[in-house]
């Protein structure tokens, strides 16, 4: 395998800036993503021609586009991080929200629940740091 030449203006990526999910309806999704995930509703650009809402979660942003048809349910998602996935999952047990539980990952605890529209999200607590080398499979370099 020979290594390709790498240019001096090499892209360099800094981090995930943002995440797009679909949803057919705009108000039922606002009450779930602000209401009852409780996040931050941010104006989304007005330069946009197309209905979408854009919520803060810090150094990224979710944004929720309508389409007239959802996704095809997958396991396809995104992720949200908790203080207490304990707490989580009170919450949403509370809230009659269903929970999926899945396989462990080292360090952390999670759980996984569906917007209205059927989008998988990944509810996680991470009690330390991912460690690939200790927790990883090895890949071949």
């Amino acid at each position: 395998m020979v290594a390709a030449e790498v240019s001096p203006l090499a892209l360099e990526i800094t981090q995930l800036d943002h995440v797009s999910v679909l949803v057919t309806d705009v108000d039922r999704a606002r009450r779930f993503y602000r209401d009852t995930l409780g996040l931050k509703e941010i104006g989304r650009p007005n330069t946009f021609d197309f209905v979408a809402l854009w919520f803060d979660l810090g150094t990224h942003h979710l944004h929720l586009l309508q389409k007239p048809q959802p996704d095809t349910r997958s396991m396809r998602h995104f992720a949200l991080r908790v203080a207490s996935i304990k707490n989580a999952r009170q919450y949403f047990r509370e809230l009659n929200i269903p929970m999926e539980e899945t396989v462990r990952i080292p360090g952390a605890d999670r759980v996984f629940i569906h917007d209205p529209d059927g989008n998988r999200i990944e509810i996680i607590e991470w009690f330390e740091a991912y460690n690939p080398k200790r927790d990883g499979i090895h890949l071949s370099e």
